[in-house]
């Protein structure tokens, strides 16, 4: 008989251990199957009469509480993803837990509902503005293929209606979630008052404190705006307001070459409107480079423009409403909106961590496995310091850090090799290693790089072609191949994929399923063993064969799409 330990206490799985009750039991069972009395029920009942004295000397379970007089076993300081799964699992585990959620208004007043960046302003609602992105750009394929559309024509107040009844409907559901878990909902800006306990005004505007063995930290981050640019703060909007923005946001400059920025860049542009982005340097730091340039280079050929080592100096809102903005090189250009996508900071101010002594370095919290410095004290997600900034990497590093804290649980979160994707006009996603971070860890010499570039199979047919102003003379009309991929192995190791990077559609879709397969420490034998599913992209890494130290071209001509045709 196998005891269930995620829905008993450890001491009660070392207590039923002990006297072996659940030996006892199966023991009287076989007795009724072997024996087969005349009244196997009241045998049963006798044999279990005999372990009673046991069942009466067994711990019996009080709340956690009343072990120093705590008010909850748990508080969480954050609703958002992290925060609210992490609460729940501690509240299934048998605690007393008590959630704090807090929207602090953008710098344009932009306020929302419970669930944190992702279902509210991040992950969510620029999921689906993507795909509607994606739907724009499909029309010139669906009429290729024998579709007539008429009129291309776009709402953008349709659009944010859509999208944010979703929104609005995944936060009812999210405080229904905590209700059933049976966790307390707080609204209200948390902070600490002690190592143990979190004070708050109530709505009457009286203060009041409630206490907790154990405080979780999960306020995630909010994007930045820089002070020293004159106008920025005043006049320009984050990705905090574009899912509900009240007017079509126009001719738009989206300053920085993170992958919000241009993720942003891609969906507007494919929605519609003139699209610039002002890069300081490179494009998407921290990924990989080759891949970086790809996305880029791709956008650039749709017709999305680029201002490279430019940004804003100043910004000045006009009498017709039009935003002048002044450039780093003395140039100026008007738009109608400026959205800064220059990176995100912890959203730790007020929290009053001073005050209780946790180890903050560079804006963000320092932890090992969850907990800070202070020991009642944890932490999960963006606040966090050299995590990725992930929805569900915070997700299971939360329900883990419940499971050790109220479950008997000791798995720790792992970090490496978190699969990710940029939701960019063609996708970029992601597991493992980038290039130059591999040579750093490995050595350059300990690498073999395969790569394939070519172009998907409905993109080759329907002819897709540069935007009018790439194009250096009538004839130069087509793109370069859509896809890249992209292997970086260990020699020393039998080939062991240390990197995997694709470019081109359902990047998401495709990375997922071979993240399982690095996890599983895959080699490029096994990868060249799989049997691909024909005509896909994702066939395309079942039969990698050039690599970058040949010398050789790994950009297909013609052919299936991402596998062969014969």
């Amino acid at each position: 008989m196998n005891l269930n330990t995620t829905c008993c206490s450890p001491e009660d799985v070392a207590y039923v251990k002990k006297h072996n009750l659940a030996a006892l039991l199966e023991k009287a069972v076989s007795k009724v199957i072997a024996d087969k009395p005349e009244n196997p029920f009241a045998f049963l009942a006798s044999e279990i009469a005999k372990a009673a004295p046991l069942v009466k000397e067994a711990p019996q379970k009080k709340p956690r509480t009343e072990d120093g007089g705590f008010t909850y076993d748990y508080i969480v300081i954050g609703g958002g993803s992290g925060g609210m799964a992490s609460a729940k699992e501690a509240a299934h585990l048998g605690a007393k837990v008590a959630l704090f959620d807090f929207v602090k208004p953008s710098t344009q007043g932009t306020k929302w509902g419970l669930g944190g960046t992702c279902v509210n302003v991040g992950c969510v609602p620029k999921k689906l503005m993507h795909y509607a992105g994606i739907l724009g750009a499909g029309i010139h394929d669906a009429e290729k293929l024998g579709w007539e559309l008429g009129e291309k024509k776009h709402s953008w107040d349709k659009l944010v209606s859509t999208v944010q009844n979703h929104v609005h409907s995944l936060n009812f559901s999210y405080r229904n979630g905590l209700r059933s878990a049976k966790v307390e909902y707080i609204n209200a800006l948390g902070r600490f008052a002690s190592p143990n306990s979190v004070e708050y005004k109530d709505k009457d505007g009286s203060t009041k404190t409630l206490t907790a063995r154990h405080i979780l930290i999960a306020v995630g981050g909010r994007p930045h705006i820089p002070e020293d640019v004159p106008g920025a703060l005043e006049h320009a909007i984050t990705s905090d307001d574009i899912f509900s923005l009240g007017s079509e946001p126009g001719k738009t400059l989206i300053v920085g070459a993170s992958y919000i920025a241009l993720e942003c860049a891609g969906f507007l542009f494919e929605l519609g409107y003139h699209v610039t982005v002002a890069v300081r340097s490179i494009f998407l730091r921290g990924f990989d480079q080759q891949c970086a340039e790809k996305v880029a280079s791709l956008m650039e050929e749709i017709g999305i423009d680029f201002k490279r080592q430019l940004l804003p100096k100043k910004i000045t809102k006009k009498d017709d409403g039009m935003l002048e903005v002044t450039f780093t090189d003395g140039s100026t250009d008007t738009y109608n909106t400026v959205l800064y996508a220059t990176g995100r900071t912890a959203d730790i101010k007020g929290l009053a961590l001073e005050k209780v002594g946790v180890a903050v370095e560079g804006g963000k919290i320092v932890t090992k496995n969850e907990a800070t410095n202070v020991p009642s004290i944890y932490a999960v997600g963006d606040a966090v310091k050299g995590v990725p900034e992930l929805t569900p990497a915070a997700i299971r590093a939360g329900e883990l850090l419940s499971r050790r804290l109220f479950g008997g649980g000791s798995e720790l979160m792992d970090y490496y090799g978190i699969p990710t994707t940029v939701f960019t006009p063609y996708e970029y996603g992601c597991c493992g290693l980038p290039e130059d971070v591999a040579e750093k860890k490995y050595g350059k010499e300990n690498l073999e790089v395969f790569l394939f570039e070519y172009t998907t199979l409905e993109f080759s047919a329907a002819h897709r072609s540069k935007h009018a102003k790439r194009m250096a003379n009538e004839y130069d009309e087509g793109m370069q191949p859509t896809c890249l991929c992209k292997l970086i192995c260990l020699k020393p190791d039998n080939l062991r994929v240390v990197g995997f990077h694709y470019v081109g559609p359902n990047a998401g879709e495709l990375t997922q399923g071979f993240a399982l397969s690095m996890l599983l420490g895959a080699t490029k034998a096994h990868f060249d063993k799989v049997v691909g599913i024909h005509p896909t992209d994702a066939e395309a890494f079942t039969g990698l064969s050039i690599t970058r130290a040949s010398g050789e071209s790994w950009i297909a001509s013609g052919g299936c799409g991402g596998g062969k045709c014969g």
